[in-house]
């Protein structure tokens, strides 16, 4: 097995809402916010190149919106999804498995391109992968959430016939049976024997974590339950995450479960770091080492 951390660029975001009910006096001091109070987040990608498949872990939010859209979420850099997979040798054609973690727009965007007047699959020779409680969830949005979820990433990936879903029930879920038995559910994945996945459901309805085991190590990819290591302190729940408690719930039996088991963890949108692990200090558990996904050996 290979692994690639894939960057598509950078973007930006509100910080309150980023940090949730932590003060700007104390957020500001882990990503500093420009004078419109916007901070920059990462848009970085997973390519896991293992048994003939090359699989894309999210797909960063593309460049097809217009620009009263990229005004509300700064899209910048000099990095993008083709430049960096070119990095690695490979082209989106080369991508067999698409899996996204959620259908949020900055997850899912780069799924689909314009071609003319049309909207198609970016990656032509692919199985998308979600599973059909989230894409429920995703097609059928409440209103407080529908604005990240947007049909022109979405409904053409169903149009083109290449969904597959995978099978989940509410036991695959992050669960406390009781307070000294605390478990993360783990769901292998139908397509790959390396790889099974975590669902959580703060965030958004049954939002798929993949579980990489590699060189003897377990790598979790974080998506948005810890959208960077600056999160990791349990009350850092984003105000975008639609149950803010469950958020809390699962992230105080994952991050346990992280420090008992010296997991690394893949960090989506942190702007700075890549991985990190964990450790439990006299207060809480906090931050251990941060290194890049090439420095794991």
């Amino acid at each position: 097995m290979k692994l690639y951390s894939v960057n598509a660029g950078y973007f930006k975001l509100d910080g309150g809402a980023m940090f949730g009910v932590v003060p700007k006096s104390i957020w500001n001091k882990i990503n500093p916010a420009d004078e419109n109070n916007m901070c920059s987040w990462a848009l970085r990608c997973l390519l896991i190149e293992d048994e003939g498949r090359l699989i894309l872990v999210d797909t960063g939010m593309g460049d097809k919106q217009d620009a009263k859209f990229f005004g509300h979420y700064y899209l910048h850099g000099t990095d993008t999804l083709d430049k960096s997979l070119a990095a690695h040798g490979f082209t989106k054609d080369d991508i067999t498995d698409v899996f996204l973690t959620h259908l949020h727009f900055d997850h899912c965007g780069g799924c689909i391109v314009k071609k003319g007047d049309k909207l198609v699959p970016a990656f032509k020779n692919a199985v998308y992968w979600s599973n059909k409680n989230h894409w429920q969830w995703a097609t059928q949005p409440n209103d407080r959430e529908k604005a990240s979820f947007l049909k022109e990433n979405i409904l053409p990936i169903q149009e083109s016939n290449k969904v597959q879903f995978v099978e989940i029930n509410k036991q695959s879920s992050i669960v406390q049976h009781d307070a000294a038995n605390a478990v993360t559910k783990v769901v292998q994945s139908p397509f790959i024997k390396n790889v099974s996945f975590i669902v959580a459901n703060g965030h958004t309805d049954a939002m798929m974590l993949p579980v990489i085991q590699y060189k003897g190590k377990t790598i979790v990819y974080m998506a948005d339950l810890l959208p960077s290591a600056g999160h990791v302190p349990l009350p850092y729940v984003m105000g975008y995450d639609m149950f803010p408690l469950t958020t809390l719930h699962e992230k105080k039996i994952f991050l346990s479960e992280a420090v008992q088991h010296n997991y690394i963890l893949f960090l989506e949108h942190d702007p700075v770091n890549e991985c990190c692990t964990l450790q439990q200090t006299e207060k809480s558990i906090r931050v251990k080492d941060t290194f890049k996904l090439s420095e794991i050996v």
